[in-house]
């Protein structure tokens, strides 16, 4: 199995080919990347290529950064033999990143003897800018017990178990008590009796955070299906009681104390196949999103009158579909032969025939809100994209997309300044990408040039 890619532009009005990576094997395949982009005013090596550029792990485990206007390997790290690196994500966005290796299941003889694998996983972080290590963690049963997964977010080491508990730990505070020797990439180091170069290969990079005593506990809670979110002025957290039956039942407290937000039990009314999602705002207003198949709600966290220790959870605006009314709602009881109807049954909220809400993303430079609503028509699905003012909820566009939407396949919707990118997963990994590009109005140019894209969508096209 070959991999290659093709970098389109689309700048111009018709899209042309950049350049194309080489194709390599499967086992140098590119497993996970991120896109990393130039902060404003930074200094930079070679402004050119820097600019944006690509932070990929590949299946051999190198860590790549690929300039995404050239193609070119700008830097190159070899991690380790010891074992797999498979995921890449931020712990603080396009500062800091974390690579968690596969977890370690032990050889297939260990497996047989009932011999486990005391590490479950590791979790490589470095700077970015450029690259330059913190250090590599491993995560221990010993230390943390039955622990089934681990991440890193915002400097705070979050250690999943399958009970449901979640715990919080300073990653900062693990490093400075438990970090052997501090390592740097491209100098020389001898571990273990063995003398290399860090980050080079078949060297790489030593495991050198190597916790042998319980760290400080941060915070602990039990979440179903470890389900845990962090947000909200002050902070607040999301989770979702340790309960089946309380799966769509939302708990929004106080970090500081555990204490429930008055109003703080959020659960929307709906009967659907797809569970409703809500997640904190990512505009940093401390609102938070509550989506479900024909609803969008929009809370704001405020403090209780009279009593300022407290806070509340209350709408700040609503986002509702264009639907019908439910058709079963005046159904007769009796028919004209005289039968009775006992029992009639009503759609599901998130029935293809009704227009239900796929997608809720938001665009930080425009300050817009971007819900897809997808709507079943005779044999094919059908989408528009709406543009939504991120402070008052209010329809500022509806954009109908061209291409048919079927809800069987995968959809993901990207909305970036004036680009909107809609990626359709067919069966047999068939892949199918959409690009729009927004442009002003030839009649309303003038009129809008000093004026914000946020107030005039009215005047935009794609």
């Amino acid at each position: 199995m070959l991999q290659f890619w093709k970098v389109i532009s689309s700048v111009a009005s018709e899209p042309r080919k950049l350049y194309e990576m080489p194709k390599c094997s499967k086992s140098e395949k590119i497993e996970d990347a991120l896109l990393w982009e130039c902060p404003v005013g930074e200094m930079l090596p070679n402004t050119s290529d820097y600019k944006s550029s690509l932070i990929a792990l590949t299946a051999h485990n190198w860590l790549l950064r690929i300039s995404a206007t050239t193609g070119k390997v700008l830097e190159k790290i070899y991690l380790a033999s010891y074992c797999k690196f498979r995921y890449l994500s931020w712990d603080t966005p396009q500062e800091v990143i974390a690579v968690k290796s596969a977890q370690s299941k032990g050889s297939a003889l260990a497996q047989q003897a009932g011999i486990q694998q005391p590490v479950l996983l590791y979790l490589a972080v470095f700077h970015v800018l450029p690259f330059s290590l913190i250090g590599i963690l491993e995560i221990n049963k010993k230390i943390f017990g039955s622990v089934t997964d681990a991440t890193l977010s915002h400097g705070i080491l979050i250690v999943m178990y399958s009970s449901g508990l979640v715990r919080l730990y300073s990653f900062q505070a693990i490093t400075e008590q438990f970090m052997q020797q501090k390592l740097d990439l491209g100098c020389a180091c001898r571990w273990g009796g063995t003398t290399g170069t860090v980050g080079e290969a078949p060297f790489g990079i030593p495991c050198n955070i190597k916790i042998t005593d319980t760290p400080p506990l941060l915070f602990e809670v039990s979440s179903l299906e470890n389900a845990f979110q962090i947000g909200g002025h002050p902070w607040h957290y999301i989770i979702t009681p340790n309960k089946k039956k309380q799966k769509g039942v939302f708990h929004i407290c106080a970090l500081k104390d555990n204490s429930l937000a008055k109003n703080g039990v959020q659960e929307m009314e709906c009967c659907s196949l797809e569970s409703d999602w809500i997640y904190f705002h990512p505009d940093a207003s401390g609102r938070i999103i509550h989506v479900g198949p024909n609803q969008v709600k929009v809370l704001k966290l405020s403090e209780v009158e009279n009593n300022s220790a407290q806070h509340q959870i209350s709408e700040d605006f609503v986002i509702l579909a264009n639907r019908e009314k439910n058709k079963n709602e005046n159904l007769p009881t009796v028919t004209a032969s005289g039968r009775v109807v006992k029992k009639s049954f009503n759609l599901l909220d998130d029935d293809p025939e009704q227009e239900t809400f796929k997608i809720v993303d938001y665009e930080d430079e425009l300050d817009l809100l971007s819900v897809v609503a997808v709507t079943q028509i005779d044999a094919e699905g059908k989408a528009h994209l709406d543009f939504h003012c991120n402070e008052y909820g209010t329809l500022l566009k509806s954009i109908p997309l061209v291409e048919s939407w079927d809800v069987t396949y995968s959809h993901e919707v990207y909305f970036d300044r004036d680009l909107v990118l809609h990626i359709e997963q067919k069966p047999s990994r068939v892949f199918s990408c959409y690009v729009y590009q927004m442009v002003c109005d030839p009649g309303e140019e003038e009129e809008t040039t000093n004026r914000s894209c946020k107030k005039d969508c009215n005047n935009l096209k794609f």
